[in-house]
């Protein structure tokens, strides 16, 4: 299991396969979210691109990383996945390839956010959401059924991007 420390240097991919870690998105807030394209909660894709629009150049960024692990939600291949994305709903937030994100498969950074966020413990369903801040540290989790764009949401980013405003 990762330290606090090591956690950001978790290795994943782009959806275009290119390595990469949060360290990558060190100084903004971020919201990770799994995320599914067969699924009922797969409208808040647009919620999230919303969001993304919103309070990018603020110093946010969504993460999106699709994942097949409830009801065979998301079967596609990671380009599948973008085509979809973009020509659904015209996400230009980053997303992440194909990952597991419970079960014997887990990938190690969703394996450290489901143990040290609160309430901890696995993903319940696709569109769950966590909150990091610019630090990286796990500030807020949501389960799917609290909307990207609800009030608990956005005022939350809009207290960290203020309180990291105010540290430069």
């Amino acid at each position: 299991m990762p330290t606090s420390s090591s956690f950001k240097q978790i290795e994943f991919n782009t959806i275009d396969g290119k390595p990469t870690t949060l360290a990558a998105f060190d100084g903004k807030v971020k919201l990770i979210v799994n995320v599914a394209s067969k699924c009922g909660y797969t409208p808040q894709y647009q919620g999230l691109e919303d969001l993304y629009r919103k309070f990018k150049d603020q110093g946010f960024v969504v993460i999106g990383f699709p994942a097949n692990n409830f009801n065979h939600q998301e079967p596609g291949t990671n380009e599948e996945i973008k085509e979809f994305c973009e020509s659904k709903f015209d996400v230009t937030f980053p997303m992440m390839s194909k990952i597991s994100v419970k079960g014997d498969d887990i990938h190690p950074l969703y394996a450290y956010l489901t143990s040290h966020s609160d309430p901890s413990g696995d993903i319940s369903w696709n569109f769950n959401k966590f909150l990091l801040d610019q630090d990286g540290n796990i500030v807020a989790r949501w389960d799917s059924k609290v909307e990207p764009t609800s009030d608990v949401v956005s005022q939350s980013i809009e207290l960290l991007l203020k309180q990291g405003s105010q540290g430069e």
